[in-house]
């Protein structure tokens, strides 16, 4: 479990799937082993050592202010039915809830949902199965999705019964806030629009004292591409748009000493990101204690 303190604010990583990998020839457009072999060196931590895989991690991040506990993306969830196109997910078994409540977040007493977008490992634990019925897993909270994202997922999310599952019973209970991808969630919490990966997709900005945050979400899948801003992911619904954001956030926090946090980041998970003359390198930053 690794956190950081962002001026009053404490970010804790929560992970449900550790390191696996994600090979490129199924999960990136037009990337080879060979292509990551000139930064083997500082990607160390995010590829296999063969080179022909990104490593990847399913978390969450849970942010406490002095009255608030937000906890942002809630990764695949537990008996969920995903395809064949990612049979990883399938029907897991996790004891994410348990080590949620173990780092002293008992569900109940979470706050607000933050939902960057509404892909199926960022939107599993919004519920759980309970005799039978898909019910919120955090009854107290209020559910903050983009507004983009809800209303296209709706209509043309191809495995409807995600949404179904995962999405319509909040929606039912009246929990949900459709938001613009430039919210206030809290004082100290912004959402800031980063489309590409999925039409709506909107970070997570975090500042407190003259100290700042940012929490990706999916605008970035692995470190190397803040070296290579136009490498993208096989699941962006528009790749073009989602080099766009990466480029505008290397733009905004590049030698700025703003924390990036990225959501599928392997541990140390949270770095800076520091242009060598070369290139941008993002630089692992050792979380508090």
């Amino acid at each position: 479990m690794l956190s950081w303190n962002i001026g009053k604010l404490r970010i804790t990583r929560i992970v449900e799937i550790p390191d696996y990998p994600k090979l490129l020839e199924r999960y990136w457009l037009n990337l080879a082993a060979e292509d990551l072999e000139p930064y083997r060196e500082w990607l160390a931590p995010y590829i296999t050592e063969t080179g022909d895989a990104v490593l990847s991690s399913v978390h969450s991040f849970v942010v406490e202010a002095k009255d608030t506990r937000t906890i942002i993306d809630t990764c695949v969830g537990n008996g969920k039915y995903y395809g064949r196109r990612l049979p990883e997910f399938n029907n897991l078994q996790t004891e994410f809830l348990e080590d949620l409540s173990r780092a002293g977040f008992p569900p109940d007493t979470i706050d607000t949902v933050v939902c960057t977008h509404l892909h199926m490992d960022h939107i599993g634990w919004n519920t759980l199965l309970l005799e039978g019925r898909w019910v919120p897993t955090f009854p107290k909270a209020r559910y903050v999705i983009p507004k983009i994202d809800l209303d296209y997922w709706a209509a043309h999310d191809p495995r409807p019964q995600v949404f179904a599952e995962a999405v319509q019973p909040l929606l039912d209970a009246s929990l949900v806030d459709a938001v613009a991808s430039t919210h206030r969630i809290h004082d100290n919490i912004d959402l800031v629009p980063t489309p590409g990966h999925s039409p709506g997709h909107s970070s997570v900005r975090l500042h407190s004292q003259g100290e700042e945050a940012l929490i990706t979400g999916d605008m970035v899948h692995s470190p190397v591409q803040f070296r290579h801003p136009e490498w993208s992911s096989t699941f962006d619904y528009d790749a073009t748009q989602a080099e766009q954001s990466r480029r505008s956030l290397l733009a905004k926090a590049t030698n700025k000493g703003i924390l990036v946090l990225g959501t599928h980041f392997p541990s140390p998970t949270g770095g800076l990101l520091v242009d060598e003359g070369m290139g941008v390198r993002f630089v692992g930053r050792t979380p508090a204690m």
